[in-house]
């Protein structure tokens, strides 16, 4: 909104200064800014109601010996409106709401945040304990894959010229001038990637601050991506595929960066809101949304590497269990308990400890993943 009537004021008025607002970078800045200004203005009254509401997490029986978790019951939960405000709300004030880049991370953003938000509803609100049915909830999920994936498989001229010769292709790591081809698989990889996604960072939002603080951390590497992707000079620089239009997704990643650090100031530990499924299904969904949308699928289990891990943890304690059981009648967990997260803490680190490590790896995951534009 401000990008078309900053346009409109520098036209019709003749002001000087008013084409800085036509800048990536400036537009960028103030995005993250605004992000940051609504989370805390908004943080306090969204966790005001809803404690007034009663609408709070239940403590995890499994956990009620392990670290702090008997005192996060009660603790309000869905606090991923308040991320989700602080996203959208910066992206349509700052980014160019036509660009169709622009227009479907807004959709994958809306439609799995109404999927996490509609599982909290009937969670904590309803008090039906497993909330919204697992096949209802993969349902949800693959609805917005299909949009998505069809849109760019079947419209590819809606992005533009350069886009239309890769629209089903993707980039390889470490890779110079090669591409790889989904053909007629592009619509079902783009499902199970959103799908994916989304649910890695709801099993990674299981300590205060974790998921929020490293879907921030990717966030800030992926507002890189996409401006040297969208911008002609620095793509043929880097020998990548140009995207134009896609350098308007720095403001939407700016955004979430600046989203994340506002909910981080409440949800740091001792955590007084969580996310829920409002926030993490929609900022998952969200970050595999951005690595379809800029052909850098491929990325994403280097840049989500802590999210990969955490998902991988649940599939192999549970697989061996499975196995071990048919087999011996008994099952046996290779981890102490699953996410890997919880593992740690089964182990006697502070809940602290383990986020600040977990930081650190995703903070050189995000450096390894915009060094592979230059190791190839």
């Amino acid at each position: 909104m401000l990008y078309f009537f900053t346009a409109w004021l520098r036209t019709a008025f003749d002001l000087p200064g008013f084409g800085v607002f036509q800048y990536v970078t400036f537009r960028a800045a103030a995005a993250t800014i605004t992000a940051l200004l609504i989370s805390f203005i908004i943080g306090p009254i969204i966790i005001k109601l809803l404690k007034k509401k009663q609408i709070g997490e239940q403590a995890k029986q499994e956990l009620q010996a392990t670290g702090n978790h008997s005192l996060k019951a009660g603790t309000p939960t869905m606090g991923g409106l308040i991320v989700l405000a602080a996203v959208l709300i910066p992206t349509i004030l700052w980014a160019n709401i036509q660009n169709t880049y622009v227009l479907l991370i807004v959709l994958i953003t809306v439609g799995l945040g109404a999927v996490g938000f509609l599982d909290d509803y009937l969670k904590v609100i309803k008090k039906m304990k497993k909330g919204l049915i697992g096949r209802y909830k993969i349902v949800g999920q693959v609805l917005i894959g299909c949009i998505v994936g069809g849109t760019i498989y079947w419209y590819p001229e809606w992005f533009s010229t350069s886009f239309q010769a890769v629209n089903t292709m993707t980039t390889v790591p470490f890779a110079k001038n090669i591409h790889f081809d989904f053909g007629v698989f592009y619509i079902p990889a783009v499902i199970f990637i959103l799908t994916a996604t989304s649910n890695a960072v709801n099993l990674t939002d299981g300590l205060d601050g974790l998921a929020i603080g490293t879907v921030g951390i990717a966030a800030f590497a992926l507002a890189v991506i996409c401006y040297v992707s969208g911008n002609a000079v620095f793509a043929q620089y880097l020998n990548i595929v140009h995207l134009r239009g896609a350098d308007e997704l720095t403001i939407y990643c700016a955004a979430l960066v600046g989203a994340s650090l506002g909910f981080l100031w409440f949800n740091s530990h001792p955590a007084q809101i969580f996310m829920g499924d409002t926030g993490s299904l929609a900022l998952g969904g969200a970050l595999g949304g951005l690595c379809v949308l800029i052909k850098k699928e491929f990325l994403l289990p280097i840049l989500g590497g802590i999210f990969f891990a955490e998902t991988l943890s649940v599939i192999v304690q549970v697989g061996y269990f499975k196995y071990t059981k048919k087999k011996t009648g008994e099952g046996i967990r290779l981890l102490k308990m699953s996410p890997l997260h919880h593992h740690y803490e089964k182990l006697g680190l502070h809940e602290s400890k383990i986020v600040t490590r977990f930081y650190i790896i995703a903070i050189l995951l995000a450096i390894i993943t915009m060094a592979t534009f230059k190791v190839r």
